[in-house]
């Protein structure tokens, strides 16, 4: 692979941008554009196809457009979505700021104690105290918040970027984007519904009513939302969350046992089902009750395989003196059954899901 400049942001090409608002020329030629809100969603491109493609998705005409204090036109649909479904890509793609825009650009950008530009403290804060951002705009700094979304449904890879002016808005985005990048360590992607909510506050006597863009996770629990890393298909279509997984075939530990030559191996068999908790630890399941008959038929010489018995005069007879040869059965060190009696033993050696051997 490759070599990076490690102090590149390495994020995805800009496509376009999702506005919230718009502009109309002021009567007054000498006086700047009228600031418009909108109810719904604005997209903004340098391409047509993805404007074209937009307009197809979620309603409004494509239009050549030119943004106000730019020479450069693009092309721009003013849509009837109120509601957008993206995906946030994987790491920070959240970006904030408090900013002041001039005609020669961005004079100020501070994160709310250090001025960045000029390496000072909180210019706003020196100059017009706690309240600084009750002044005039233009006077002051703006909260600024750019996050980058991916849309599913357009052309193309890449990041479409959504910026807001809102308070309100960069308080609940900065906290629900924290949240998702805890639980996903920012290592995946995550799916995202975005819309336009209007709100209003009282503030000295008056009342002032705003939008405010929501972005949440668009899963069907927050359980999900925070429970980890998702795949890229579980972004793309989050219902699959919501299904209940293929349970894997249990194997087939009768046939296995079966195969056996001797107690100890089918004793293995049921340890392993015990395991995988498959069989009750008490050895009352049918499951349970034939790996331990199997076992106690091969204690007997029977062929598992074909229910045949062995030759009989195999088994131990009396010794020239007359005596049997016996098995003594005592306490196990180890804690372990005796061989000769599996059915009664081997469900008290087990715990679910893990114990035996």
């Amino acid at each position: 692979m490759g070599s990076r400049i490690l102090t590149m942001k390495r994020q995805g090409a800009e496509l376009g941008r999702i506005r919230t608002g718009y502009s109309t020329p002021h009567p007054d030629p000498k006086k700047r554009a009228v600031a418009q809100r909108s109810a719904t969603f604005i997209l903004s491109s340098h391409s047509r196809e993805y404007i074209e493609r937009a307009a197809t998705l979620y309603g409004g005409t494509a239009e050549e457009w030119t943004p106000q204090g730019s020479k450069i036109s693009q092309f721009r649909v003013i849509t009837e979505a109120r509601e957008l479904r993206a995906i946030l890509p994987p790491g920070d793609p959240l970006s904030q700021d408090n900013e002041l825009w001039t005609g020669g650009g961005c004079a100020r950008r501070c994160d709310g104690i250090v001025e960045k530009l000029s390496r000072r403290p909180c210019l706003c804060l020196a100059e017009h105290g706690e309240q600084w951002h009750e002044q005039p705009a233009g006077d002051v700094c703006k909260p600024t918040s750019r996050i980058n979304v991916m849309l599913p449904d357009l052309p193309d890879f890449g990041v479409w970027r959504l910026e807001t002016h809102s308070y309100y808005a960069a308080d609940a985005m900065a906290g629900g984007i924290d949240a998702v990048l805890a639980a996903t360590d920012g290592k995946s992607p995550m799916p995202l519904r975005m819309w336009i909510e209007q709100r209003q506050a009282k503030r000295r006597g008056k009342t002032k009513r705003f939008p405010v863009v929501m972005v949440v996770p668009a899963i069907p629990s927050l359980r999900q939302a925070l429970a980890g890393p998702l795949s890229m298909a579980a972004a793309l279509d989050p219902s699959t969350l919501d299904r209940p997984a293929i349970e894997a075939p249990r194997p087939d530990y009768v046939a296995e046992a079966r195969q056996c030559k001797t107690v100890e191996d089918a004793r293995a068999v049921w340890h392993r089902a015990n395991r995988a908790g498959h069989v009750d630890p008490k050895g009352t399941d049918p499951l349970s009750q034939e790996l331990v008959q199997i076992a106690q038929d091969i204690e007997k010489g029977v062929d598992t395989r074909t229910g045949d018995v062995g030759d009989q005069d195999d088994e131990k007879g009396p010794d020239d003196d007359g005596v049997y040869d016996v098995e003594v059965v005592g306490d196990d060190s180890d804690g372990e059954p005796p061989t000769a009696y599996p059915s009664a033993a081997w469900p008290d050696v087990a715990t679910p899901g893990g114990g035996g051997r």
